[in-house]
């Protein structure tokens, strides 16, 4: 059996879209809020909305998604409503300024908010249901190399939001948002007349697998929750949050790391994570075809030990000279733990619940956004310095290596000569 590029190329559209929509979203929106507010800790606050949206109400859909029956499919309704509305929303926050004005009142934060907390929640809407899109039309031993297309693919939106959105922005800022909408709209197109989801999905089958409809925590209808009924469910749940712990702390303060340890300017600072963002989207799909060939968790546990060496390398070496190289490796890291592990999350769910466990992986990592920045923030007020940054980022990924130990292998994983034994078809 053989992976459907084109079929996968379309379904990763869907989250082209988000990847390209929440990059916009995080380099410009902070810009506008600085400009009505002036504090920092509201923008700061504000800017973790789509955070706290996504560990709300992603399960909530993730799991309406599961049970839903329509001629357009499980997941398309979905995202058919969330993409055009966060469009819609997306779009009108450059606005904000001249709606504002056009009242005797200033209201131009009341038109921001709601413009942001519109979109907040119709990207919480199709997120989840987007994501399940791919374990719903492609087996379980290619589910990996599926995912390092969509997540190269992800990686595109980003770039794009980046150069292209950053020399428009230049030009008019609402620019990068007209952009940014019109390509949502238009990967929806294509979705909708080259795209049809399978009647019957693929899903777990295994007669292993836990059965039933229970929640994560507790149990339902005399049956067990679903990490009772999984060992190794809340280990790799757990395994996710650490990573993005140690990951979200990198992104959020490595400026503030830079300019204190190596004396340069924010600007300069910034540039030394691109070499990683490049190696990340470059190396997602041999990172599937890795994970593929010697199996997810033995190819997430190598990137784990990469991330780990290589955090500890910046730390100890004073020389930024070798920052930007080191960083890029850390990105082939990176790229071989996400791109194998939705697909590990995915693989532990029942027939009929891959929407539910997305929207768990989503759970955990959102709720890694919100927790990282706090913890990393109160480390460094008592440290009194952000030169730790690296250390408190290797805690997080030897924590997360210790949970990923605890996951079994085959609770994870089908191995690449079982492929020619999987059906050709979706199965109940």
């Amino acid at each position: 059996m053989k992976l459907d590029i084109r079929k996968t190329l379309i379904i990763s559209l869907a989250f082209f879209t988000i990847s390209l929509a929440w990059t916009t979203y995080n380099t410009f929106v902070p810009i506008f809020l600085e400009e009505l507010l002036g504090s920092s800790a509201v923008v700061g606050f504000i800017m973790t909305l789509d955070n706290i949206f996504g560990l709300i109400f992603q399960p909530y859909f993730g799991r309406k998604s599961d049970k839903t029956k329509t001629r357009f499919g499980r997941r398309m309704p979905y995202i058919m409503t969330g993409i055009p509305l966060a469009a819609l929303f997306f779009m009108l926050i450059p606005f904000y300024n001249g709606l504002g004005r056009l009242f005797s009142m200033d209201l131009r934060l009341v038109f921001l908010m709601a413009f942001v907390i519109g979109m907040n929640f119709f990207m919480s809407v199709y997120r989840a249901p987007a994501v399940a899109l791919m374990p719903d039309a492609v087996p379980a031993p290619l589910r990996s190399k599926a995912n390092g297309i969509i997540t190269a693919m992800g990686g595109l939106g980003t770039i794009i939001a980046f150069a292209v959105g950053g020399m428009l922005f230049n030009q008019k800022h609402y620019f990068p948002f007209l952009m940014g909408g019109t390509l949502m709209i238009l990967a929806l197109l294509a979705l909708l007349l080259f795209y049809k989801e399978p009647e019957v999905p693929y899903s777990a089958d295994e007669e292993d697998k836990p059965k039933g409809n229970t929640g994560l925590f507790w149990g339902k209808d005399g049956e067990k929750s679903a990490v009772a009924q999984n060992a190794s469910l809340l280990p790799i749940l757990l395994t996710v949050f650490f990573w993005f712990c140690g990951f979200e702390c990198l992104t959020a303060f490595f400026t503030l790391f830079a300019t204190e340890k190596y004396g340069i300017l924010a600007g300069d600072a910034t540039q030394m994570m691109a070499p990683m963002a490049v190696i990340f989207m470059i190396f997602a799909l041999p990172a599937g075809y890795v994970g593929t060939k010697i199996g997810r968790k033995t190819s997430m546990v190598l990137g784990n030990v990469v991330l780990i060496i290589t955090f500890g390398l910046i730390l100890l070496i004073e020389d930024k000279t070798y920052t930007p190289f080191i960083m890029s490796i850390s990105g082939i890291g990176w790229s071989l733990m996400t791109t194998n592990a939705y697909p590990a999350v995915a693989e532990m769910a029942p027939a009929g619940q891959t929407g539910r466990y997305t929207g768990y992986y989503f759970m955990f990592t959102f709720a890694a956004s919100i927790a990282s920045p706090i913890l990393y923030g109160l480390t460094a007020d008592l440290l009194g310095s952000h030169a730790y940054l690296f250390l408190f980022g290797s805690v997080m990924f030897t924590l997360g290596l210790i949970f990923l130990l605890m996951v079994k292998k085959s609770a994870i994983a089908h191995s690449e000569a079982a492929i020619s034994d999987w059906p050709d078809k979706p199965i109940e």
